[in-house]
């Protein structure tokens, strides 16, 4: 294989993605997270076509024989957790005959049945989506898991569910085939009142059908993720309202296929007088299990009894208007909403292409995921998120080729396939523009490298009214790029000048230069002292004096500014790395260090960041050779530059204090 994924529901809203694995050896694998609490499926596949079933996980999806499954523990995900073995209730399967032959649905009977006494239960009729199966219910929506749980708390009345697969329309009959069915093997209620159906996608129209057509079947209906029906006629609004106990509709975010019908049902609703109740709009949840799993805890507590509650669940949103994403050909690109969800779109350059995803840093803590796009005409498309307030780098990924966006006009010189956008929102303040005219300047600094044996550039940020007479020069910060990147990193992706020019409008920064020189260079220590600072300081106003010189860098460029301490300790009082390990301490002066340094600062992502080791033996080793030093603690997120950027935005507002 070329490439090898794991596809999930890894991405924004539980979409499917794919989270691309590192070869090591003969293995390949990778680190992704924190994950939500929740149940996720999975699949491994190779080069955009072989796929294949995790042999080392012994779950499985019935329907979707590839996949398996992984419970991500927490209290948000409780109720989709085990209950103690032997308290739960019981799933058998039921087979019946219907028109079209013979089916097998599933019923769960709660906890206690069958009682001795003649008791009679309600019962509700769970359907799965077109072309999906009713054991969809357990191995995605983990239906048993929610009941026994709810069933413990005394959360639900005691019933029986029927979970029913789909098959479209024509499940209307089978619906009538399979209540029957029920009827002669259980003891259940046989009246509307003590009936409900509710289902997903199709099978939420379905349930919307029995709820707004023909005769009254059900007194209680829901709608996952369903449909509209057409027009409700005054005969079927009148009657609806005179058997239907409960009618409640969900939806999704607009990622749901149902948003927009949605919106359209509801209108319908209200003008033919129909009464219903509608849970809003869930933001973080689109047309998947993971939003269903929670549309299902919220419906059936409603069933067979009263209730004082009837909004929308906690954090839903007022459903009010249709989502429409820019005509095609629009641009720039990607097109991003005020509420965080972002249209990426290919051009008309690929037409024969038979994959193609965006791959961007959306995973927790900045991560890179596949989404997949979807054919549209001679394009593809896909929207995405909610994305929270940040900034986002992402390419095109066309048959395993990277291929930029080239209707997006931003550019990063280092990675010439990259494009990149910001969400706009309090927490991504920081990352933004200032107004026009109140940032700092950013320059360029020629100058000749001795180790490179050619001339070099740098980029200068130097501060809203800089001065070069002003008889105090500038302390000054040289900051460093990693592997693989340049001179222009800082500012392109690391958005060193928006985060410089904020903090130093909120009065948080000491005025500074600062230096983001190329450290691609077999000796970086003699490329920054003997080229790269007597540069700076001939061309900037700048200070000489140590106590006035920091320096900090990621990944390599934090092991350069090691390097420097070690081999000239106190010429920095001020030294930072962000995903660096220190090294050996062979050789090294700790107490010149410790004397020579006011401030020691270390920074690293999370167990995703791959130096992570390395860096946390780091701090084992300052220990041991005594060398004061500051921790700020893990950054959630990889290797990458959302981590980089929060730790300059944690840095630059401690320099030059002490």
């Amino acid at each position: 294989m070329s490439q090898v994924v794991v596809e999930g529901n890894f991405g924004p809203s539980a979409a499917w993605a794919e989270f691309g694995l590192t070869r090591r050896g003969d293995v390949w694998s990778g680190v992704l997270g924190p994950l939500k609490p929740g149940l996720y499926q999975y699949q491994v596949t190779g080069d955009d076509t072989k796929s294949l079933k995790d042999p080392t996980n012994a779950t499985g999806v019935a329907s979707e024989p590839l996949w398996s499954t992984f419970l991500v523990p927490g209290a948000s995900a409780g109720r989709l957790a085990d209950v103690p073995q032997g308290t739960g209730g019981d799933v058998a399967p039921l087979t019946y005959r219907t028109r079209q032959g013979e089916r097998t649905a599933l019923v769960w009977t709660p906890p206690g049945y069958p009682a001795k006494s003649a008791e009679r239960y309600p019962v509700l009729y769970l359907r799965s989506g077109d072309g999906a199966a009713a054991t969809d219910w357990l191995d995605l929506g983990r239906a048993k898991q929610i009941f026994d749980n709810l069933s413990a708390e005394g959360a639900m009345e005691p019933m029986l569910v029927v979970l029913g697969d789909g098959s479209g329309a024509a499940d209307d009959n089978d619906l009538t085939d399979l209540r029957k069915a029920v009827a002669d093997s259980y003891r259940v209620h046989r009246d509307p009142a003590h009936q409900a159906v509710a289902g997903v996608a199709e099978g939420g129209t379905q349930a919307l059908r029995a709820a707004l057509t023909g005769p009254a079947r059900f007194g209680y209906v829901g709608s996952f993720s369903g449909l509209p029906t057409g027009n409700v006629s005054l005969e079927n609004a009148k009657a609806a309202n005179r058997n239907l106990r409960l009618l409640r509709l969900y939806t999704g975010n607009v990622t749901d296929p149902a948003y927009n019908a949605t919106y359209r049902l509801t209108k319908e609703l209200r003008r033919s007088g129909v009464r219903f109740e509608f849970d809003g709009v869930n933001p973080d949840g689109g047309g998947n299990w993971t939003t269903w799993q929670e549309n299902l805890v919220d419906f059936v507590p409603r069933l067979f009894r009263e209730v004082s509650e009837h909004g929308p669940s906690a954090g839903h949103r007022p459903l009010t208007g249709e989502f429409v994403p820019p005509p095609a050909g629009t641009t720039p690109t990607p097109f991003v909403t005020r509420d965080g969800f972002v249209t990426f779109e290919t051009t008309t350059d690929h037409p024969e292409a038979e994959h193609v995803t965006v791959w961007a840093n959306i995973a927790p803590g900045g991560s890179w995921l596949r989404v997949p796009l979807s054919r549209q005409g001679d394009r593809w498309r896909a929207t995405v998120g909610p994305l929270d307030p940040w900034f986002y780098y992402y390419r095109f990924i066309v048959d395993r080729v990277a291929v930029k966006d080239v209707s997006n006009p931003t550019r990063v010189t280092s990675e010439p396939m990259w494009s990149t956008f910001l969400v706009p929102g309090k927490e991504a303040r920081l990352l933004s523009d200032v107004p026009a005219g109140q940032g700092g300047e950013v320059t360029s600094l020629t100058y000749r490298s001795t180790v490179a044996n050619q001339d070099r550039t740098a980029l200068v940020w130097t501060p809203p009214g800089y001065d070069p007479d002003r008889a105090q020069p500038y302390p000054v910060l040289y900051l460093q790029h990693g592997s693989g990147q340049s001179y222009t990193d800082w500012v392109e992706m690391g958005r060193a000048k928006q985060i410089l020019d904020h903090q130093f409008l909120d009065g948080d920064l000491v005025p500074m230069v600062v230096v983001m020189g190329n450290g691609n260079v077999p000796n970086f220590n003699q490329e920054l002292l003997g080229n790269i600072m007597p540069a700076a300081r001939a061309r900037y106003h700048i200070s000489t004096d140590p106590a006035q010189q920091a320096i900090a860098g990621l990944s390599m460029g934090g092991g350069h500014a090691f390097g420097v301490l070690k081999a000239y300790p106190g010429e920095f009082a001020y030294v930072a790395a962000f995903s660096a390990g220190f090294g050996s301490g062979t050789g090294v002066d700790a107490a010149a260090i410790n004397d020579g340094t006011k401030l020691l600062r270390l920074y690293v992502g999370d167990r995703t960041d791959f130096v992570y080791p390395s860096f946390m033996a780091s701090l084992s080793t300052l220990d041991s050779l005594g060398i004061r030093y500051e921790f700020d603690g893990v950054t959630p997120g990889p290797h990458g530059w959302d981590v980089w950027q929060k730790n300059l935005i944690d840095l630059a507002p401690r320099l030059f204090k002490r």
